[in-house]
């Protein structure tokens, strides 16, 4: 079941693009990982259609959202950004569903508004992080080249990042998360001014800035009242199995912890069938 494209306002003139695959029941809405963007849901958003209204966001400086000028893309900013996205769209609440940068988005937002949460499921994200993790997407990101001479290129990049995906997935991918520059070479849809207002801080500033980005998430998820569904790959060198027990058994009223097996930080990718499973489990109240 392809999704169709619209766009929707949200803060200081700037506008998201929302994938919509079903218009029915309470809305459910996708929050993709750092770099990626809307389609990286396409193999599960369908599985969710008959039971919520399901929706996936480009965020801001992601895919075909617009770039914010004054690269305000902390997880606080986005949070609000997708709440206006939900007024847009005449969503006063729904259920989020966020991987990695979009799970943190998603925790940011329980803390701004609990009140909107129908549901909520943090997909290999927390509030504290892996050390491992982090610093391997980090070295990726400052050293992989930022574009490629042709989609094959392109695949064979995704193949080395993403080992347990499927090709089809990874062509999509492609498809749809590359923009053709001037020049013809192909480079990501991601604002460079989100890596580059990353390299501004110091080491420093950076461990500061996370150590207030942990508090801030610890206590948001206090707020939650409503069911909620922390998803870790088995394999994951980002979420550690005691951050997502913490997540699951203290710090969610009403949680619980599903670990996807044959997944690393890219669940969704990893292991997509075991992924869907677990998110209609949850969304017919089984999880």
């Amino acid at each position: 079941m392809p999704p169709r494209s619209q766009r929707v306002p949200t803060r200081d003139g700037l506008s998201l693009h929302v994938l919509v695959w079903s218009d029915e029941g309470v809305p459910l809405v996708f929050l993709h990982g750092f770099s990626n963007e809307a389609h990286v849901w396409d193999d599960v958003a369908p599985v969710l259609a008959p039971y919520y209204r399901t929706l996936a966001l480009d965020l801001p400086g992601h895919g075909d959202s617009d770039r914010d000028p004054e690269r305000r893309y902390d997880h606080e900013s986005m949070a609000r950004h997708v709440a206006c996205a939900l007024d847009a769209l005449a969503a006063p609440r729904a259920v989020l569903v966020g991987h990695s940068m979009g799970g943190r988005v998603a925790m940011r937002f329980a803390g701004l508004h609990p009140e909107r949460l129908a549901g909520l499921v943090v997909v290999d994200a927390g509030p504290e992080l892996d050390a491992r993790g982090v610093l391997r997407i980090r070295l990726d990101a400052e050293t992989s080249d930022p574009s490629f001479a042709s989609r094959a290129e392109a695949e064979a990049a995704l193949r080395r990042a993403y080992p347990l995906a499927d090709p089809e997935a990874l062509g999509r991918l492609v498809r749809h998360g590359l923009r053709e520059r001037p020049d013809g070479r192909l480079e990501p849809k991601l604002d460079p001014g989100f890596l580059e207002a990353a390299r501004a801080l110091g080491p420093a500033e950076r461990a500061e800035q996370e150590r207030a980005e942990t508090a801030a998430l610890w206590a948001a998820l206090e707020k939650v009242a409503c069911p909620a569904l922390v998803v870790r790959g088995a394999a994951s060198d980002v979420l550690s199995p005691e951050t997502a027990e913490r997540m699951a058994e203290s710090a969610l009223p009403r949680g619980s912890l599903a670990v996807i097996p044959r997944a690393g930080h890219s669940v969704m990718l990893d292991n997509p069938g075991a992924f869907r499973d677990a998110l209609e489990r949850f969304a017919l109240g089984d999880a």
